[in-house]
């Protein structure tokens, strides 16, 4: 049976060893975020409270809303089903129970509120 690890320390130990091999891979109900690595085959689990998507200054497609969308679930899924590649872990804080996903197609951050992490070893 797999273990499992309720700590962020070992995404933020990933992340910043080998942030390039880290992939988003879906988001599953409960509002879960799936990231997997392919250097340690590790896969963190990232239960969000809330997911805020930033829109960047190029972003031209929404001219009418603001800068922040306060409910960024729908948004993250959207672009993750239509450019997956181009999404990627930029930073993230145990600390503050937070991580930040861009998108290197459409520009868009994703700021996630997190609630839980969880770390399966394989």
């Amino acid at each position: 049976m797999a273990e499992i690890i309720r700590s962020g320390a070992f995404l933020q130990q990933c992340w910043s060893v080998h942030p390039l091999c880290l992939t988003i891979k879906r988001v599953e109900p409960e509002r879960i975020v799936v990231v997997t690595c392919s250097s340690c085959r590790m896969v963190h689990r990232v239960t969000t409270n809330t997911i805020t998507r930033q829109t960047s200054a190029a972003d031209s497609s929404s001219p009418d809303e603001g800068p922040a969308q306060p409910d960024g679930l729908v948004a993250l899924k959207a672009c993750l089903g239509t450019h997956a590649p181009a999404l990627s872990v930029r930073e993230m804080d145990v600390f503050q129970d937070a991580v930040w996903v861009r998108c290197a197609e459409c520009r868009a951050q994703y700021d996630l509120a997190v609630s839980q992490f969880e770390t399966h070893q394989k």
